[in-house]
């Protein structure tokens, strides 16, 4: 199946602001692109990629004061079959996590979460264990 995406994103700055965007199709996918336009900002600022530990591809620009947007579309090729799901994976306590993934728990200043928390616990605190 086809599948468009794509985002149209305005922003008011009040001075220069350096932003990363990560809004890119996966490196994984680029052979599942079949149209695309290149990414477009207004006004037009350079913008400049790189990857994350994670593989992730991250646009870094500076958004000029004022209004600014940044637009892409694209259409990628998806067989719409569902990802494998591991059936023998188990839910694994906190307090027995591996340190390295602990880092994913935390909460982030770009999201406020003790706001959110109790919002979460409303959607999903009734779900069961495992």
């Amino acid at each position: 199946m086809l599948i468009r995406l794509g985002y149209e994103i305005a922003i008011e700055c009040v001075a220069a602001t350096p932003v990363i965007s990560v809004l890119e199709i996966h490196r994984d996918r680029q052979g599942d692109i079949k149209r695309q336009t290149r990414v477009l900002t207004s006004p037009a600022v350079p913008t400049r990629l790189y990857h994350d530990l994670h593989g992730n591809a991250c646009r870094r620009f500076t958004a000029p004061a004022g209004g600014f947007r940044i637009l892409y579309d694209a259409v990628v090729e998806d067989s719409g079959e569902t990802d494998e799901v591991n059936t023998l994976a188990r839910e694994v306590p906190v307090a027995d996590l591996p340190d390295e993934v602990l880092g994913y728990l935390l909460g982030s200043r770009y999201c406020e979460t003790d706001h959110l928390s109790s919002l979460a616990w409303q959607l999903f605190g009734d779900i069961p264990s495992g």
